[in-house]
């Protein structure tokens, strides 16, 4: 293993434990606050329907380019809003919302936050390829299906990689559109305890699974070795 290889491993295990370490105490602290999960959750659930569609998906929009989990919000739309716009409506939300957090990660990548990233991504041991015409598409998929790298980071790492935007947003939207849809019947099939609901959906995931193993195989033999 070479000395870049061995300090970018080390520099991701730092960042891996210090994750770690906020999760660890934040487990020890509900622990011994005796905090009531099932009743905060109900709690939350009622919060932010109180709060309304339109900051909810705006949020949804928006957070997600500086860190915050996509499941946060994928997990819990459905229950939460299901119930009073309809399960059709709700999806097609999510998928206008990635859709403007796409096109947001894109141009803040390539403008706004592009000095910082590039240092970051230095730090870290990485070297940006020049990518060709012939294999961008590819390289969207591949970046987009391979597991591990969390959203927000393939939206940057796409957007520095200086893709053109129709090739990455049209490719990004329908395979984490699809990944989204997927949570949100499962996060709601699980909170109104609909057990047929929660096997359709671990159902969906595992196909989805399968496509997607099955591109990356695919287009990982394609791409050139950097």
């Amino acid at each position: 293993m070479s000395e870049g290889a061995k300090n970018r491993g080390m520099k991701l295990g730092l960042l891996a434990a210090v994750g770690l370490v906020f999760l660890l105490g934040t487990w020890w602290w509900l622990r011994t606050a005796n905090v009531d999960l099932k009743s905060c959750i109900e709690l939350g659930v009622v919060k932010v329907r109180e709060l309304g569609p339109v900051v909810f998906f705006l949020a949804m929009a928006g957070l997600p380019a500086v860190g915050v989990p996509l499941s946060f919000f994928t997990v819990p739309a459905g229950s939460v809003f299901a119930p009073v716009l309809g399960m059709p409506l709700v999806l097609l939300l999510v998928w206008l919302s990635i859709a403007l957090n796409l096109a947001l990660t894109y141009w803040l990548s390539r403008h706004v936050l592009r000095p910082w990233l590039l240092k970051l991504c230095g730090w870290l041991g990485y070297k940006l390829p020049e990518v060709a015409a012939a294999n961008q598409r590819g390289l969207v998929i591949l970046v987009r299906v391979t597991p591990g790298p969390p959203y927000v980071l393939q939206s940057y790492i796409l957007g520095l990689a200086g893709i053109p935007f129709t090739t990455y947003f049209f490719i990004s939207w329908v395979i984490s559109s699809s990944y989204a849809c997927a949570f949100v019947m499962f996060g709601d099939a699980l909170m109104q305890g609909r057990g047929k609901m929660v096997l359709v959906s671990i159902g969906l995931f595992a196909l989805l699974t399968v496509g997607v193993q099955l591109l990356r195989r695919h287009y990982a033999r394609k791409q050139p070795k950097a």
